[in-house]
């Protein structure tokens, strides 16, 4: 595919997928609910976390993921209690757990704590043609924090031959 085919080709998945009927039936639409640079990444990165099984069931637990953090992704992961995490422990969609989604916060706040954000997380590891190494380096980064080990198979490593589809989302 040379370059002319390929604009033409990523020009027709925008009309495809850039558009309102789209967005209302899939889970991207749950980061289209926020304003905030960091609610929507945060948004973005948990609804795709859990991006395997039924659309509607994906849909509907990420909707039930923002309520358990009052609708306020960032402020929840920056100021939240052990009490709030606890509140998470109900939380289950397929394999990923409350205990996951609290590992998951501790892991969010560290990042936004202590390496300026997600988009700087992978930014910083960015290859010319690949995001693989930033996949990777993100891995490390976000389990640095106090998890359980069966948390980690929910991020995918594409160092370690994984597609990594959820993360690329």
């Amino acid at each position: 595919m040379n370059q002319k085919e390929l604009k033409e080709f990523l020009d027709e998945k925008v009309i495809q997928y850039n558009n309102q009927d789209f967005i209302e039936s899939d889970p991207v639409q749950i980061p289209h609910l926020f304003t905030q640079k960091e609610d929507i990444e945060i948004a973005g990165f948990l609804s795709a976390s859990i991006a395997w099984g039924n659309r509607k069931m994906i849909i509907k637990n990420s909707h039930k993921m923002m309520e358990l953090m009052g609708n306020t992704p960032y402020d929840f992961v920056m100021s939240h209690s052990d009490e709030d995490l606890a509140r998470l422990e109900t939380f289950v969609h397929r394999t990923f757990n409350g205990h996951d989604f609290a590992g998951f916060i501790k892991g969010l706040k560290n990042i936004y704590q202590n390496h300026n954000g997600l988009e700087n997380v992978f930014a910083k590891n960015q290859e010319k043609d690949s995001l693989q190494k930033s996949i990777s380096e993100f891995k490390k980064i976000f389990f640095e924090t106090d998890h359980l080990a069966r948390t980690q198979k929910h991020i995918s490593d594409p160092l370690n031959n994984s597609a990594a589809k959820r993360i690329n989302m």
